[in-house]
């Protein structure tokens, strides 16, 4: 039987704008993840 991932917490990227969901190995850090991806963390580094 498949999990359904149904009620998992989002934030919002302030690079892209776009939503993104709690991951697993996020698990300890999940208050101090601020972007989306690698690359919306490096467009902030470029600015």
């Amino acid at each position: 039987m498949a999990h359904k991932k149904l009620h998992l917490p989002q934030k919002t990227c302030p690079i892209c704008k776009r939503d993104f969901t709690w991951r697993k190995k996020w698990l300890r850090d999940w208050d101090n993840v601020t972007y989306c991806s690698q690359r919306c963390k490096r467009h902030l580094a470029k600015s």
